[in-house]
């Protein structure tokens, strides 16, 4: 028997941009021109069914008008298509199409995960990749319908819950304002739900500990939303989730009850769900609750809020406190 040593050292520089802006896809294409993917000439935009027509096929136009080669893959839009069928789908199409190693991909769409769901957990086959570039561009928010924006609200306010008092009070004084679009406003959400979520990332890149305060709300939120047959935008879900999560922190001395109200307050102004629908059966929502990723050892654990602004920290580098079933299902039927 004999061991033969693999020396792999290597440092890897994953540091990136995040340009927020207006009307930015001429911005990327400049980006792409000046060298942004280095010396590649094929790309894939990879979307959903509501962002394709409105932004990633002028996308598309723009890299091929500038000399490049592009294929537009689209799959149906909703958490729904976060699976593993929908995953081999996009790869099956992008290998008839030649697409390698030498290539590379432009998602035009949110969200921040390289994950994907399965009936038994959510968001945890996945790897961390870091972008190029991510293109924030305030513009496009205009075109969403408000039930799409008011979800996208609801992780805002999840951010300042636990990263910003002063974001938290912000958003109280100016959702009017938010919500009509006013440059103020808008830049300000976006700056610091940027910020609030490198100030997480940066020390926990891959989720050993801090980096589990992004999951506050999600508990309960994504059992709702799997339970609700996706009938729940993420973010009404997540709502609900928040709300279940401010009782909870109540509950159990992290907040007070005035600072738990004002929570589902804010969410209810924000025109987002903050109570369960009659037609989820909360007996097997209790029992998807064990579908979360941040469950150990057949125990649940929550993340929960330290007042507004902050969560809990247990224990050094521990944010998630195991909870019993008893109280979750407590919770769960009060609302």
């Amino acid at each position: 028997m004999s061991i033969f040593n693999v020396e792999l050292k290597k440092v890897v520089d994953d540091t990136y941009d995040i340009e927020i802006g207006y009307n930015l896809s001429d911005t990327l294409v400049s980006d792409l021109e000046n060298g942004l993917a280095g010396k590649i000439k094929k790309f894939a935009v990879i979307t959903d069914t509501n962002v394709r027509d409105p932004y990633a096929l002028p996308i598309c136009e723009k890299i091929k008008h500038a000399g490049y080669s592009v294929d537009l893959f689209v799959f149906p839009a909703g958490e729904k298509s976060k699976s593993r069928e929908t995953k081999a789908k996009i790869e099956d199409a992008m290998l008839k199409k030649g697409y390698r190693r030498d290539c590379c991909i432009i998602a035009v769409g949110g969200g921040g995960k390289t994950a994907i769901d399965t009936p038994l957990a959510t968001n945890t086959i996945g790897l961390f990749n870091q972008p190029q570039k991510v293109y924030i561009d305030i513009a496009a928010w205009k075109t969403l319908p408000q039930r799409q924006m008011a979800s996208g609200m609801a992780e805002t306010i999840k951010h300042a819950c636990l990263g910003s008092e002063d974001m938290f009070e912000f958003i109280e004084e100016n959702l009017d304002d938010i919500y009509s679009f006013k440059k103020f406003a808008c830049e300000y959400i976006a700056e610091n739900n940027c910020r609030i979520k490198y100030n997480v990332v940066m020390k926990d890149e891959r989720e050993a500990g801090l980096r589990e305060t992004l999951n506050l709300g999600h508990t309960v939120g994504r059992a709702i939303e799997t339970v609700s047959d996706y009938k729940l935008l993420h973010g009404e879900a997540l709502s609900i989730g928040m709300a279940a999560q401010a009782l909870m922190s109540a509950r159990l001395g992290y907040m007070s009850e005035e600072q738990a109200e004002r929570v589902i307050k804010l969410y209810e102004r924000a025109g987002l769900p903050t109570r369960i629908p009659d037609y989820i059966d909360r007996e097997e929502l209790v029992k998807k609750l064990y579908t979360d990723k941040k469950v150990r050892d057949g125990k649940l654990r929550f993340v929960l809020q330290k007042g507004i602004g902050a969560t809990v920290e247990f224990a050094p580098g521990v944010y998630a406190k195991p909870i019993e079933e008893s109280l979750a299902r407590e919770i769960i039927m009060e609302l």
